[in-house]
C-alpha cells in the first residue's frame, strides 16, 4: 500500500539517528572501593637570609620556601641552611629538601647516624652548607628553594638561611668555627699564582669529641656526614692535630674544598665507647640523643714548599754522606805518604850491618810507634796490618806443641830487652808457611777435616779449659777453612737480603698505591707536619734520610776490601807479622755488617713509605742482625776457632726477628705471652753463659743435672772456691743480672712497643759487651791507638745525640692514627727534615763509626805475637 510505505519511511530514519544499544560487560568479581587521598595544600613563601621562621607542617601541606641571591663570577659565597624541630616526631621525621640549580641536598629530621655496632643516634638540629654552582657570567641572580614535608600529624620547626662569612679561606690565616656531628662545616680553598702545594691545618684544643677531615674537589654534592666523608677526597681522623698536604696538579679546578666533620662516637680516636643506659620503656634500637657533642676547631692553609727546596735538600744529604768518601781518601793519601817516607829507613834498619853482618834489632818502643804501620797498619791506606777480616791467610801457619799430660802450656816470652824485626826462624818454624803455595783451592777443604782427630778433641779440652787462654791457642784451625766459614757470614746475608727486600718493596708500593686511590691517611703513620710528597710517595723526606745507610754501608765494605787487598798482598810476601802477629784477621763479619747496614737503610726507606704497625719489623729486622753481628765480631777477634757459624749465627737471629713479630701482633696486654718470652729470654741466657764460661766444652745431654750438682757439691758444700775464670765469670755474671732485670721489667710492665724493648736488650748486651772488652783490653797492658780512640769519643758523641732526637717520638703506631697525629711536628732543618730524619742522619754516622771503632780497635797488637795477646 502507498499509504503505509510513506508513514514508515519517517520511523525508518529515526532508528539510523538513534544510538545503538549499549552491550553490556562481561561480569567481574568487585573490587574493594579505594579511598581518595585527601587534598594536599601548598603554601609557597617568598624567603629572606638572615631571617627565622618558625612554623610548622602537617601530613596535608608541603611549605615551599623560595631564596634568590647575587652570585659573582670572581667571588664565591656559602649558603648554609639551619633547621631545628621543635617537636618530637620520632617514628615520621620532617623532610627538608633543597632544590638549587645544579645539585638537590635532602636529609631528615631528627637526622639519624649510626656509629659502632650500628648504634643510633638522633640530631634535632641540623645545619648543612649548599654546594655553590659556578657561574660564567659577571653577576647571576640564583634561586634555590626549600620544601618542608612530613606525614606526622602536626610538627612545628624552624628553619634559618644565612651566608657563610669566611667561606673562602686565606692564605696564612688562622679561622674559628664550631662544628657537631650534625652542622658539619666545609670551607673553599683556591691556589694563589705560583703556589703549587700548600698543608692544611687543622687543631683544637680539645682531643675528643673526634673529627674527620676531608680535602674534596670542587663537586656537588659535598660528602660531609660522618657516613659519607670517606666517599671521595682524601681524609683523616683528628684528636688534637690534623695536616694533609694538598698538590695544585691534583685539582684542575685549582681550588678545593675542607671538610670538617665530627664523629658520632671516639673509639675511632682511642676515646671511650659512651655508656647510654636505656628506660624502662625504651627499645635498644631507640635512638639516643648528644646534645652536647660540639668541638671547636681552628683551619689555617700555608704554602708548602717550593721545588727548589727540594733540591736543595737532596744535594745538602748527598754533600754530608759524601764529605765521608773524601775524608777517607784523605787519610788513605796522608797514611801512604807517612809510610813511603818510613819504608827506606825500615829497610836500612832489616838490612845486615857493614861492621857485623848480622840484621839489626830495634827496640819495642820503636816497634810500637813506627813499625805498627808498616805494610798494614791503618784502615784508609793501602796497608793491611790492621785490617781484621777473614783470616784469609791462604797458607798454614799452625805450631806444634807439645804436652805433658795436664801440664800447662808455657807462653814464651823474649829473653833480650829488644827483639830483631823478623822473628827467628828457631823460636817458631815458618817452614809449613814458606813451602805452601799461597793462593789455596777451597773447594775441598771443611772445618771437620781438623776436629774430627781423636788427638785433637783431646787438644781442645787441655787447651780451652786453661786458666789464662792466649790468642794462638783460639787460633790453631787452618786458616783456608776459617776463611771458607766467615766467608758465608756475607753471602747468607746477601741470600737473606735479596729475599727479604723483595716481598718488602712489593708490599709498600701496594700500601702507598692503597694510600693514594683510597685517600685514606689513616693507614700510614707519617709525621703529617713535615711530610712532603714526591710523585706517588707521601713522605719522600724521610726516605731520602735513610740513604746515609746505605751510603756508609758501601763505604765501610770498600775500606774493607782495601784492608783484605793489602793483607793478601801482605801474605804473598810471607810477612811474618801479618803471618804471626795481631789479631787474626778474618773480613766475612766485616762484609755481613757492612751489607746489614745498606740493608737496614733500604727496609727503613720502605718502611717510611707508609709506616704502620704491620710493616714495623721491616725497620727493625736488620737491626738485630747489626747488633747480633757486631757481637759475633767482637767474640771472633780473640776466639776465631770457636766462633759461631754462619747457619746458627742467622738462625738464632731468625728465631729472634720471629718473636719480634708475634710480640708486635699478639704481644700486647697478652700476660701469657709474656710469661713464655720472659722464661726463653731467661734460659737462653743461663745456655749461652754456660757455653761461653766453658769455651764450648760442655755437653747438653741427660747428665746435665747430675755434673750441675756435682760441680755445686765440690765447689761449694765440699771446698768453697772461688770460679776458675775470674774475668768471664764477673762478664757473665753482669750480663745474667741484666738481661734478668730485663725479663722482669717486661713481664710487670708489658710495654706496647714489643719490637723496640726486644732491641733494646740486644743492644744492653752489645754495650756490656764492649765495655767488658775495652777494660779487659786495658788490663791487660794494651793500648788504644790514635784513630779508634778518636772513633770512640766521636761516635759516643753522635750517639747521644742521636738517641736525643730519636726519643722524640713524632708518631706512634702503638696507638690510633688521631692519637699519633698529636705528637706531629714542623720540620727543624731546611725546612725539610723534622727530628727523625736527622735520627736517620746521626744514627747511620754512628753506625759506620762504630764499624770503624770494631775494625781498628786492635790495631796496637799488629806486631805482638799471638802467643803473647790475652784470651777474655
Amino acid at each position: 500500500m502507498p499509504g503505509s510505505g510513506a508513514a514508515a519511511l519517517p520511523w525508518a530514519l529515526l532508528l539510523l539517528l538513534l544510538p545503538p544499544p549499549p552491550v553490556l560487560p562481561q561480569s567481574q568479581p568487585q573490587s574493594q572501593p579505594q579511598p581518595q587521598p585527601a587534598s594536599r595544600r601548598l603554601h609557597e613563601t617568598e624567603a629572606h637570609f638572615n631571617t627565622t621562621y618558625t612554623d610548622w607542617v602537617d601530613a596535608n601541606l608541603l611549605n615551599i620556601y623560595a631564596f634568590n641571591h647575587s652570585v659573582r663570577r670572581n667571588r664565591t659565597e656559602g649558603v648554609r641552611v639551619s633547621v631545628n624541630v621543635l617537636s618530637d616526631p620520632k617514628d615520621l621525621p620532617v623532610l627538608f629538601v633543597v632544590r638549587q640549580k645544579e645539585a638537590v641536598v635532602s636529609f631528615q629530621v631528627p637526622l639519624i647516624l649510626r656509629g659502632l655496632d650500628q648504634r643510633k643516634y638522633a640530631y634535632q638540629e641540623v645545619s648543612r652548607t649548599l654546594c655553590q654552582p659556578q657561574t660564567k657570567a659577571e653577576v647571576e641572580t640564583q634561586h634555590f628553594y626549600v620544601d618542608v614535608s612530613t606525614l606526622s600529624l602536626n610538627t612545628s620547626y624552624q628553619l634559618r638561611v644565612t651566608h657563610v662569612e669566611n667561606f673562602v679561606l686565606r692564605t696564612n690565616e688562622r679561622f674559628s668555627f664550631n662544628a657537631t656531628a650534625a652542622q658539619p662545616q666545609y670551607f673553599k680553598y683556591e691556589f694563589p699564582e705560583g703556589v703549587d702545594s700548600v698543608i692544611v691545618k687543622v687543631t683544637s684544643a680539645m682531643a675528643f669529641p673526634c673529627s674527620v677531615i676531608s680535602i674534596q674537589d670542587i663537586l656537588c654534592p659535598v660528602y660531609d656526614l660522618d657516613n659519607n666523608v670517606a666517599f671521595i677526597g682524601m681524609y683523616q681522623t683528628m684528636t688534637k692535630k690534623a695536616a694533609i698536604t694538598v698538590q695544585k696538579k691534583d685539582f684542575p679546578s685549582h681550588s678545593f674544598y675542607v671538610v670538617v666533620v665530627v664523629k658520632t662516637e671516639d673509639e675511632v680516636c682511642g676515646g671511650p665507647l659512651p655508656y647510654y643506659p636505656l628506660s624502662k620503656n625504651s627499645s635498644p634500637d631507640e635512638p639516643m640523643d648528644q646534645r652536647d657533642r660540639q668541638k671547636m676547631l681552628e683551619v689555617m692553609v700555608s704554602p708548602a714548599i717550593t721545588s727548589e727546596a727540594y733540591v736543595s735538600s737532596v744535594l745538602f744529604c748527598l754533600s754530608i754522606f759524601l764529605s765521608f768518601y773524601i775524608l777517607t781518601l784523605l787519610i788513605a793519601c796522608w797514611e801512604s805518604c807517612r809510610q813511603h817516607k818510613r819504608k827506606g829507613l825500615l829497610s836500612a834498619m832489616d838490612s845486615p850491618s857493614l861492621d857485623t853482618g848480622h840484621s839489626r834489632s830495634i827496640p819495642d818502643s820503636f816497634l810500637g810507634r813506627a813499625y805498627d804501620s808498616y805494610g798494614y797498619g791503618s784502615f784508609g791506606n793501602g796497608s793491611s796490618s790492621s785490617t781484621e777480616g777473614v783470616t784469609d791467610s791462604l797458607g798454614s801457619t799452625e805450631v806444634s806443641y807439645s804436652y805433658v799430660g795436664q801440664e800447662q802450656f808455657k807462653r814464651r816470652t823474649s829473653p833480650a830487652p829488644t827483639r830483631p824485626l823478623s822473628i827467628p826462624m828457631g823460636e817458631r818454624s815458618l817452614e809449613n808457611v814458606a813451602g805452601r803455595p799461597r793462593l789455596d783451592s777451597l773447594s775441598s777443604v771443611e772445618e771437620d777435616d781438623y776436629d774430627t782427630l781423636a788427638d785433637i778433641d783431646y787438644d781442645k779440652n787441655v787447651i780451652r779449659t786453661k786458666k789464662y787462654l792466649c790468642v794462638a791457642d783460639l787460633a790453631r784451625k787452618d786458616k783456608r777453612v776459617l776463611r771458607k766459614k766467615y766467608q758465608i757470614y756475607f753471602w747468607n746475608i746477601a741470600t737473606i737480603a735479596v729475599f727479604y727486600a723483595l716481598p718488602v718493596v712489593q708490599l709498600v708500593i701496594t700500601y702507598q698505591t692503597v694510600v693514594n686511590v683510597t685517600g685514606n691517611q689513616d693507614i700510614c703513620y707519617y709525621n703529617f707536619l713535615c711530610a712532603h710528597p714526591l710523585g706517588n710517595l707521601s713522605a719522600f723526606n724521610n726516605i731520602l734520610s735513610n740513604l746515609g745507610y746505605v751510603l756508609l754501608g758501601l763505604l765501610f765494605l770498600l775500606i774493607i776490601l782495601q784492608r783484605e787487598i793489602n793483607y793478601n798482598r801482605a801474605l804473598l810476601r810471607n810477612d811474618t807479622h801479618a803471618l804471626e802477629c795481631g789479631i787474626p784477621k778474618h773480613f766475612g763479619l766485616f762484609y755481613a755488617m757492612g751489607t746489614a747496614l745498606m740493608m737496614e737503610g733500604l727496609l727503613s726507606a720502605c718502611y717510611h713509605v707508609c709506616p704502620n704497625y704491620t710493616n714495623f719489623q721491616f725497620d727493625t729486622s736488620f737491626m738485630y742482625m747489626i747488633a747480633g753481628l757486631c757481637m759475633l765480631k767482637l767474640y771472633q777477634k780473640r776466639h776465631p776457632d770457636i766462633n759461631a757459624s754462619a747457619y746458627s749465627a742467622y738462625a738464632c737471629l731468625a728465631l729472634v726477628i720471629f718473636f719480634s713479630v708475634v710480640g708486635v701482633v699478639f704481644g700486647k696486654g697478652n700476660t701469657a705471652f709474656w710469661i713464655v718470652f720472659s722464661v726463653i729470654h731467661i734460659l737462653a741466657t743461663l745456655l749461652l753463659s754456660t757455653q761461653l764460661y766453658y769455651m764450648g766444652r760442655w755437653k747438653l745431654d741427660s747428665g746435665i743435672l747430675r755434673r750441675i750438682l756435682h760441680v755445686l757439691y765440690t765447689d761449694c758444700v765440699r771446698q768453697c772456691s772461688g770460679p776458675m775464670y775470674v774475668d768471664r765469670m764477673v762478664l757473665l755474671v753482669m750480663g745474667n743480672i741484666i738481661n734478668w732485670s730485663l725479663a722482669a721489667y717486661g713481664l710487670i710492665v708489658r710495654p706496647n712497643d714489643f719490637a723496640s724493648y726486644l732491641l733494646a736488650i740486644g743492644i744492653c748486651n752489645l754495650l756490656l759487651y764492649f765495655a767488658f772488652y775495652i777494660i779487659m783490653k786495658l788490663r791487660s797492658g794494651e793500648r788504644i791507638k790514635l784513630i779508634p780512640l778518636l772513633c770512640i769519643i766521636c761516635t759516643s758523641v753522635v750517639w747521644g745525640f742521636a738517641l736525643f732526637f730519636f726519643f722524640q717520638g713524632l708518631s706512634t703506631w702503638q696507638k690510633t692514627p688521631a692519637e699519633s697525629r698529636e705528637h706531629n711536628r714542623d720540620c727543624i732543618l731546611l725546612d725539610f727534615f723534622d727530628d727523625h730524619d736527622i735520627w736517620h742522619f746521626l744514627s747511620s754516622i754512628a753506625m759506620f763509626g762504630s764499624f770503624l771503632v770494631l775494625l781498628t780497635l786492635d790495631d796496637d797488637l799488629d806486631c805482638v805475637q799471638r802467643d803473647k795477646i790475652y784470651v777474655f
